[in-house]
């Protein structure tokens, strides 16, 4: 997802990459606040059974959130899906709209998602996930503000959100996009009163 692209499915000539430093810094804070409050997820030995619905990757790019999940050796799981055919994920040319998850649900679905399905794919992962697992979208931090999504955000209420400062850059010239992003988390079976909020900056000599 960017936003300057508006459309629900991604043209090959449009398709954007998630940047991985981004991915990286998330994944950082999100595990240690894991450990912090000693979720099961995290126990010793235990794999990390992942869902990556839109996982992206062509013929030149690698699928953004497996890579950098890859970098944890083997605590992450990874099953992938995508909708297009030049994606590099397991199953492509596959609609997660429409794919049936009935065992091994998985302890963890993060994705980027289109932006005018985000909704959709966030209600369908939350039914995906397994019970106390988290659902993750990298999403526009204006996903807050409509007023169409009010009764949305009142049935499924965020554990957190971890807002990057720095805007990304989705494209190869390194322009960044327009507006900022967050990644929010939703715990299935968890409605706080209040959702948790940290802002993620790059220490100096961070690219």
């Amino acid at each position: 997802m960017s936003s300057t692209n508006r459309g629900g499915q991604r043209e090959v000539s449009d398709y954007y990459i998630t940047p991985h430093d981004h991915i990286r810094m998330f994944m950082v804070e999100f595990l240690d606040d894991l450990i912090e409050d000693k979720d099961p997820i995290m126990a010793p030995g235990r794999g990390i059974n992942v869902l990556d619905p839109c996982a992206g990757g062509d013929g030149n790019n690698p699928m953004a959130y497996p890579t950098v999940l890859a970098e944890w050796g083997d605590m992450f799981d990874v099953n992938t899906i995508d909708i297009r055919e030049d994606s590099r994920a397991e199953f492509k040319a596959c609609d997660y709209l429409k794919y049936n998850i009935s065992i091994n649900r998985p302890d963890l679905i993060i994705t980027n998602p289109p932006f005018s399905l985000a909704e959709p794919i966030i209600e369908k992962a939350i039914g995906d996930v397994a019970p106390g697992g988290y659902v993750v979208m990298l999403l526009r931090l204006n996903f807050l503000g409509s007023k169409k999504r009010s009764a949305f955000f009142k049935k499924y209420i965020l554990h957190s959100v971890y807002v990057h400062s720095r805007r990304m850059s989705f494209t190869p010239n390194g322009k960044t996009d327009s507006i900022e992003y967050g990644h929010f988390v939703w715990q299935k079976g968890n409605a706080p009163e209040f959702a948790g909020l940290k802002i993620l900056d790059f220490k100096e000599g961070e690219s």
